[in-house]
């Protein structure tokens, strides 16, 4: 990333980051993350997603595995996966900064009867590696398009589509490519995720859950355990202790 890029972005959040430190932009599915300090152990279910750090570091965890990541590296998350995440290095004078963009399953599957398939035998729903150079200039463009918002309704369609090609083009093309199938293991379990997110305060039946999946009980188990590394009672419970922690420290609610 460049200098440039950093700067607009920095600028662009501390004017918009909420108290969380995220700014929302008008680019659908396209926010800043800024923070001055490091964070304490966050938990969170995400849903896929690329994160490119500009500066500062982090680090995620999902089971044993631990990614660290820096500024130059992304962070890819292919499946609603649990994880904890934590800023490592931040501090007022050089904040930790990053972009976030969410996959969309409906551009990757238009794309992907345009781009090659790359076979890849790497199922992992989460992996960090250095940031291509094609992802962070497409990435560059869209931050310094915040500062032109006229340009916004012509320009920002491409742009997002541009980056999409250019991750589906690199070494985790096929990982990606599996989000826009619309059969997909993914895919299915990413329609029962739904019904858990919208209703996860409510006892849920895993055959109305599996229903919403189009499969069979027990396939419905192998597949979910698959793609989210949880059962769906274990998924529901995470739901309800993030909302639950959040409700006390946004609220005050008691345990």
């Amino acid at each position: 990333m460049t200098d440039p890029t950093l700067t607009t972005a920095l600028r662009y959040a501390e004017t918009h980051a909420d108290p969380a430190g995220i700014a929302e932009t008008p680019i659908p599915g396209f926010v800043i993350i800024r923070a001055t300090h490091p964070s304490e152990l966050q938990r969170s279910i995400l849903q896929p997603v690329v994160c490119l750090v500009l500066q500062g570091s982090k680090r995620v965890m999902m089971g044993t595995d631990v990614y660290d990541f820096a500024a130059g590296d992304s962070l890819l998350i292919t499946a609603d996966v649990p994880t904890m995440s934590q800023i490592t290095r931040a501090n007022p004078a050089t904040p930790y900064v990053s972009l976030a963009l969410d996959l969309d399953p409906a551009l990757i599957a238009d794309l992907a009867g345009e781009i090659r398939p790359i076979p890849s035998n790497d199922a992992a729903p989460v992996r960090v590696d250095p940031t291509d150079r094609e992802v962070a200039d497409a990435a560059a463009r869209l931050v310094r398009l915040l500062d032109r918002p006229d340009s916004l309704p012509v320009l920002q369609a491409q742009l997002v589509r541009e980056m999409h090609y250019w991750l589906m083009s690199g070494r985790h093309g096929d990982v990606i490519r599996r989000l826009g199938w619309p059969d997909g293991h993914v895919q299915r379990i990413g329609r029962a995720v739904a019904v858990l997110r919208r209703d996860y305060a409510q006892t849920i039946p895993v055959a109305q859950l599996a229903e919403a999946a189009g499969m069979s009980v027990s396939a419905f188990h192998q597949h979910f355990r698959a793609v989210t590394s949880l059962s769906p009672l274990q998924f529901q419970k995470q739901l309800r202790l993030i909302e639950a922690r959040r409700l006390m420290r946004a609220e005050g609610r008691s345990a």
